[in-house]
């Protein structure tokens, strides 16, 4: 079972509460702007994640969840994205993205000035365009 789901903890109290005040900054700017794109507001997902939007995935392992479209967290070390090179139109974006590194579901930025916000902008409108995953359809 999925334990990262929707909670009713304020975005905003979340983010005055992360640290340093530089990451704090960060993650005020990739709210706005990731608002801005998805035209929805931000929902906390577990104590850390904030998303945008949900999608139902089913793999064919029959592990099935939901998930936000498009999530953020502003970790200390860095910020971390979700949802982003998940698709093949996102995965060919990436390079352009500028300095980051990637996960198996995420994509790691250590400062959100050394990237380009278009491309981020771009890359979470396809995120977010996307439908459901199952894996089990044929």
């Amino acid at each position: 079972m999925n334990k990262t789901i929707p909670t009713d903890v304020p975005v905003e109290a979340f983010v005055q509460g992360v640290e340093p005040a530089r990451r704090r900054e960060e993650a005020e700017r990739v709210v706005a702007l990731l608002t801005e794109v998805t035209g929805v507001e931000p929902v906390m997902w577990g104590p850390s994640i904030i998303g945008w939007g949900a999608l139902h995935y089913r793999y064919a392992t029959g592990r099935e969840g939901d998930m936000p479209k498009v999530g953020f967290s502003p970790r200390k070390a860095q910020l971390t994205f979700y949802g982003l090179k998940d698709t093949p139109e996102g995965e060919g974006l990436l390079p352009q993205l500028g300095t980051h590194t990637v996960g198996a579901g995420c994509v790691y930025v250590k400062r959100l000035d050394g990237i380009d916000l278009e491309v981020l902008a771009d890359l979470a409108e396809i995120a977010f365009a996307r439908g459901d995953f199952d894996a089990t359809a044929g």
